[in-house]
């Protein structure tokens, strides 16, 4: 048993923190290897696994059952004289006052806007995808044929002949498909034009944000559609884009404010209903 002189001790110059360990940079670089496998060899994804399982379980035996600990000293000041108090006293500002210790955005577009954006959006580029399949192949569905070929194999290796009448498996994936994404995109341009500078946004929403998704298009649908892949029209493609980004920024752009809760109080902001707690309440 520790004396009390020893404890005294311990606890006047010594702290306990948890002790070091390297398990969890073990850990973690066991899961960057597994992550790696997926697309060099199975052997590195096994190495992984290896690595992570004994990481979790170093990392495990440190703090069950018993969390093992180290003593820190602590180092006090070399003079014990009291420090004076000024009798000066400062105003604080509130989180949330004036802007004051807040999160950006403080006000946000609603979702409901990305959403609608993103539906009229999907109608502007479905409008220029067919107007690219009458103009250049003489038929609308040549270009929704083409979308549906990412999930149809009927469709991946078909010709012109195929492509140019309708059909409906590929009307139903390519309409499916066209909705999911343009409703998604809207919704991420709710989200994030309102992190972009305001005096840009048109620029974000309209140019910037079309060419990046063209480029992250146009490196992965080798794999993802190699019919389209191999028969699409690069330029028509970014129109279309421009035109989704056009409408769906405007709408987004255009639509109302809201104000972020983070200034609220708790209480508030877990919808409690009280008197004097929503911001701008009379108590």
């Amino acid at each position: 048993m520790m004396s009390e002189q020893e404890s005294t001790m311990r606890s006047d110059n010594m702290i306990e923190v948890p002790a070091s360990t390297p398990w969890p940079f073990v850990t973690a670089f066991g899961l960057a290897l597994i992550c790696a496998g997926l697309v060099t060899s199975l052997g590195v994804s096994v190495v992984g696994l290896v690595v992570l399982l004994r990481g979790a379980v170093g990392w495990f035996r440190n703090v069950l059952p018993v969390q093992q600990e180290e003593l820190v000293k602590v180092y006090r000041a070399l003079s014990d004289a009291a420090v004076p108090r000024s009798m000066r006293r400062g105003d604080h500002l509130e989180p949330g006052a004036e802007g004051h210790r807040v999160y950006l955005p403080v006000q946000v577009h609603p979702y409901s806007a990305g959403l609608l954006g993103g539906a009229f959006g999907g109608v502007g580029m479905a409008i220029i995808a067919c107007l690219y399949g009458f103009l250049a192949h003489g038929s609308i569905w040549y270009a929704i044929n083409l979308l549906a070929a990412a999930a149809l194999p009927s469709l991946t290796d078909a010709g012109p002949e195929v492509l140019n009448i309708f059909q409906l498996p590929g009307f139903i994936v390519a309409l499916l498909t066209h909705v999911i994404f343009s409703l998604f995109v809207g919704l991420m341009f709710a989200a994030m034009l309102p992190m972009m500078p305001s005096r840009f946004t048109a620029f974000w929403g309209s140019f910037l944000a079309p060419v990046l998704w063209t480029a992250l298009i146009a490196s992965t649908l080798q794999l993802i559609n190699p019919a389209l892949n191999s028969k699409i029209a690069w330029g028509w493609f970014i129109a279309s884009q421009i035109a989704y980004g056009l409408i769906t920024g405007y709408i987004v752009a255009h639509s109302k404010w809201v104000e972020t809760q983070q200034d609220w109080p708790l209480a508030a902001r877990a919808g409690l209903e009280a008197p004097g707690l929503m911001p701008g309440e009379e108590k």
